[in-house]
């Protein structure tokens, strides 16, 4: 029987709408071609349009990608142009939540926070949803550890 990963019998997480992942220090968000062909298409404007008006170039790409979304600047840091503060006072959405790129929907089940018990503690202090909510079974973290090492490689 394969070694089974300290998480084996899951992890508690459960988002809370804090923004936290979405703001703060500046960052990026890498999206495939794909992943813009059909935000554009929501946003009702061309991908030439979209990559203009909402992305901006990476100062070193990251994955073969050189673009990433735009960042407002805003009293909790950086937030990403997609975060929606105003819809619901005291909670943040997104406005692409069921269109957002890898990254964000592997969100935190990310090969790097999932590495030890220790990085998941870590990643708590910066994600309130961490220890939260239901247990989110090993299969399913494993199904999100795969796609964002898969959306990592692509190129």
């Amino acid at each position: 029987m394969p070694d089974l990963p300290w998480y084996s019998d899951g992890l508690r997480f459960e988002c809370t709408q804090c923004g936290r992942c979405c703001s703060g220090a500046p960052g990026y968000v890498l999206f495939t071609s794909e992943e813009a062909e059909r935000i554009a298409e929501r946003l009702g404007v061309s991908v030439q349009e979209f990559l203009d008006r909402y992305t901006t170039h990476l100062k070193m790409p990251v994955s073969g990608r050189s673009r990433t979304f735009k960042e407002i600047e805003s009293e909790h840091g950086n937030d990403c142009i997609f975060l929606d503060r105003a819809t619901q006072p005291g909670k943040t959405l997104c406005a692409i939540h069921d269109l957002r790129p890898a990254q964000c929907r592997t969100f935190p089940f990310w090969p790097e926070h999932v590495e030890s018990p220790r990085s998941w503690q870590r990643l708590s202090r910066e994600c309130e949803g961490i220890e939260r909510g239901p247990i989110v079974p090993l299969t399913q973290i494993r199904v999100q550890v795969e796609i964002s090492q898969r959306d990592r490689a692509r190129q």
